[in-house]
């Protein structure tokens, strides 16, 4: 009997109207709470007003409003701020008002009478309320007085001075007023406004001098540096926090801009007497910046002796490359960065010495940074080879094969050296680590995982400054490939050794290093044939060397499985020798495809000479059985068998050719049991594949005639499987002798113009399809009903055509859409209907 509504949809409303219930429950028993706390008052009045509820389940709207105790009203203290505020906030746009506006209506006495009585008022009040306990009063009054102390120096300009100079007016107003609001918050200590208001006042005076006078860049940067030094100290000794806070980001405002202009005259310099001037300005900041690094707090401290580092060795080394070419002045700030690292050993606070630490790391990463693009050139270029594959070795040496002749070059010869230097440096940091430890102190933070890092990092910019230093040298083609060469052998030598002797970091680095080496000489062997040869062969002997000595690493790893450690040194090495072995496999696919051009064959002739590559790799893989490297090795090949079948498909009989000899490679890889899942089907899949391409480049019209002399035994064949072993799968037993006569029947049905075909086909079809419904057998209930579904489609598309064409525009999306509401209003229904499908089909054989 079907329920309506359906059991589940009826369950959902019980919950919902318990909810509701219950949450209705709960909100009569708070309002009954609450009101017999109303009717029996405490002895003590309750401090603050009662909480009002919170449902679980939250209100129904028709009972949230009379329910709970009133609301609480707001504080008195809030109000009166906000009434204070708004008082003072109209009394100063009337002071400014009176003064811009109604000024021409009174006399100059006039004028100075009213400004002064009230400014004195205001200034006098405040101390009158402090007394008092007015405290908000008394703050609101401070500020409107500092707005009419600012009015009065504009008021003295235009009356007493008109003539004056208006910034130099402005600098000297600004400094007074800097000096009397100092001192008047000094001396009303309770008043928090007028002391910040001194320091950001104080900002102002040195820089509109400078600005009056007409100085220079250089004034002007030490303008802002001397105003950055009263406010460190303003920060270091200064009374309160809003003082401190509010000096200190003055002092980073003024202080980085200071520095910025005289970084810029610096750099800009062209001879060492016009970079002296400002590297006494960057010294000096570096000395404001340790002043204040020394008594700040700790993160402050760090980030103070940073900029302290980084000044001194934009001050150092603009002196030092002043004159000579920008491509070397990465080189002179790098040694300058290096030579910063002594000063750790000063008796320095720790987070100071530690900025010093951070300083000289950025001064390397900018180097390496901006040393970057002549490496990237030296390994992006290279892929333009792909466009000129054989054209011969290309004019210009290294820079013509990398397309990049018009570059200039000697711009960026400092940048190899740069690498190099900043590889050095890391270098013997990681070789003499303990030492270096030992010397820096606290500074400097020991472990083993930095000291696996920075020889990684040395490890890496080593090969990156070798590899650019061809094409900055401007070589020839032959000697830039064989240096690319000997840097591939490096890097995998380099890995070897790490990855043996647990440096893992360095040995992965090195690894990665030299497989991108690798692909790059790859790219840049493809101009010339003999390039090609020279160099794929070489880099496969590289690559499998290097697999081979890693195997004997992880075997000695595997027998100290029992430590944790040597656990991820294990997986650690089992990728690290996938990847050369791999590698190794792509570069037998180019001399292959290259043997095959040589030749002179056509891509599609040539495709079964690449075959010899997954027939190489799967009698490896048979060799090298449980070793973890064999299956990488056998899928990599497995690639080299799906490019040869696309360089086929061109050509149907050597594409069936190719699939044929898949297939056979397929099958004999199924012979091993470990292969034999995966194997065994995609062989039966190869060979089936194969004979429908054959018929089909025969010229076949009806394939039945080859296909059901195949079928029959094999159904044949099925049966006896099934008679032996009844748990066997039907796919197993059926489904590649089904598939063998259906497939290509339905492909010659769609493509027959007559009736006969499809109908007989259907027939089939529908016979195969109750035969498994009614044997329970999925591959010939699923396979029969695919194909009848297709013939069917096939069949009814013109009819179906011509009626969606001769039916309005609109009725589609109708229908489509009536369609879809009875699906959702359903929806559980038809979900739990096909969920019992799912599960028929699953039980089948």
């Amino acid at each position: 009997m079907e329920h309506v509504p359906p059991p589940a949809e009826e369950l959902a409303l019980l919950d919902r109207e318990l909810a509701r219930l219950d949450a209705h429950r709960s909100q009569l028993l708070v309002r009954r709470a609450w009101l017999l706390s109303v009717l029996t008052p405490p002895a003590r009045p309750p401090a603050t007003a009662p909480t009002p509820f919170a449902a679980p389940y939250g209100p129904p709207a028709p009972f949230a409003a009379p329910f709970g105790p009133p609301a609480a009203r707001a504080g008195a203290h809030s109000a009166q701020n906000v009434l204070l505020t708004l008082g003072g906030l109209l009394l100063t746009v009337a002071a400014i008002a009176f003064t811009l506006v109604s000024w021409g209506h009174l006399g100059i006495a006039g004028r100075s009478a009213v400004l002064g009585v009230v400014t004195l008022a205001a200034l006098a009040a405040p101390a009158v309320l402090l007394r008092r306990g007015l405290s908000a009063t008394a703050e609101s009054l401070a500020a409107l007085a500092s707005v009419l102390m600012i009015l009065d120096a504009y008021a003295l300009h235009r009356v007493a001075v008109p003539e004056a100079d208006g910034l130099g007016f402005a600098a000297a107003a600004s400094a007074v007023l800097a000096v009397a609001w100092g001192g008047y918050g000094l001396l009303l200590g309770r008043l928090r406004l007028p002391l910040p208001l001194a320091v950001v006042s104080a900002q102002l005076p040195l820089l509109l001098w400078a600005w009056s006078a007409g100085a220079g860049a250089s004034v002007f940067g030490w303008a802002l540096l001397l105003t950055a030094a009263l406010d460190c100290a303003i920060a270091v000794w200064g009374r309160g926090v809003a003082v401190r806070v509010t000096a200190c980001a003055g002092c980073w405002t003024t202080g980085l801009l200071g520095l910025l202009v005289a970084l810029t005259q610096s750099m800009s310099a062209e001879t060492a007497a016009g970079a002296v001037g400002p590297a006494a300005l960057l010294l000096a900041g570096a000395a404001v910046a340790l002043f204040g690094a020394w008594r700040a707090p700790t993160g402050l401290a760090v980030a103070g002796g940073t900029l302290a580092g980084l000044c001194g060795v934009a001050a150092v080394g603009g002196v030092l490359r002043a004159g000579t070419a920008w491509g070397w002045s990465v080189p002179v700030y790098l040694l300058c960065g290096a030579v910063l690292l002594v000063a750790v050993r000063a008796p320095l606070p720790r987070p100071v010495g530690q900025g010093l630490l951070w300083a000289s790391s950025a001064v390397t990463a900018a180097a390496v940074l901006f040393s970057a693009p002549p490496v990237g050139m030296s390994l992006m270029g290279t892929v333009s080879q792909l466009a000129r594959v054989w054209s011969g070795v290309p004019d210009g040496g290294v820079r013509g094969a990398l397309g990049t002749a018009d570059v200039a070059w000697s711009h960026l010869a400092g940048a190899p050296v740069g690498l190099l230097m900043a590889a050095a440096l890391l270098g013997l940091a990681h070789r003499s680590w303990d030492r270096l430890v030992r010397v820096a102190g606290p500074v400097f933070p020991p472990g083993t995982g930095r000291r696996g890092a920075a020889g990684a990092a040395a490890s890496a910019l080593c090969w990156a400054g070798l590899t650019a230093l061809p094409a900055v040298l401007g070589l020839s083609y032959a000697a830039a490939v064989s240096v690319q060469l000997s840097l591939v052998a490096g890097a995998f030598a380099v890995a070897v050794l790490g990855l043996r002797r647990g440096a893992g970091a360095l040995g992965t680095t090195a690894l990665v290093c030299g497989m991108v080496g690798a692909v790059s000489a790859g790219f840049l062997a493809l101009a010339s044939q003999a390039a090609t040869y020279a160099v794929f062969a070489l880099v496969l002997v590289v690559l499998g060397a290097a697999a081979v000595l890693l195997d004997s690493a992880l075997a000695r790893a595997v027998r100290a499985l029992p430590d944790a450690r040597a656990g991820r040194a294990v997986q650690t090495l089992r990728v690290a020798q996938a990847v050369p072995a791999c590698g190794a496999v792509v570069c037998a696919m180019v001399l292959a495809r290259a043997a095959g051009a040589s030749l002179g064959l056509d891509g599609y002739r040539a495709a079964p000479v690449l075959l010899v590559v997954p027939a190489v790799t799967a009698l490896l893989g048979a060799r090298l059985r449980g070793r973890p490297v064999a299956l990488p090795v056998e899928l990599t090949g497995a690639v080299a068998a799906v490019a040869a079948v696309l360089m086929a498909l061109p050509d149907r009989p050597f594409l069936a050719l190719v699939l044929a000899l898949s297939g056979v490679l397929a099958a004999g890889t199924a012979v091993r049991a470990e292969r034999r899942p995966v194997a065994g089907y995609l062989a039966v899949a190869l060979f089936v594949l194969a004979t429908w391409v054959r018929l089909s480049a025969s010229g076949v019209s009806a394939p039945e005639a080859y296909t059901l002399p195949v079928t029959v035994p094999a159904l044949a064949i099925g049966v006896l499987r099934r008679r032996r072993d009844p748990e066997a799968s039907s796919w197993t037993a059926y489904g590649a002798g089904l598939a063998a006569t259906l497939v290509p029947s339905l492909f010659a049905a769609w493509a027959d113009p007559h009736w006969v075909r499809p109908l007989l086909l259907g027939v089939a079809a529908l016979a195969i399809t109750l035969a498994g419904a009614r044997l329970r057998l999925q591959a010939l209930l699923l396979l029969g009903g695919a194909v009848l579904a297709m013939d069917a489609v096939h069949e009814l598309a013109p009819y179906v055509v011509q009626v969606v064409g001769a039916l309005p525009r609109w009725l589609p999306p109708a229908l489509a859409g009536v369609l879809l509401l009875v699906v959702g209003a359903t929806y559980e229904q038809r979900l739990r209907d096909a969920r019992r499908l799912k599960e028929t089909v699953g039980r089948m054989r």
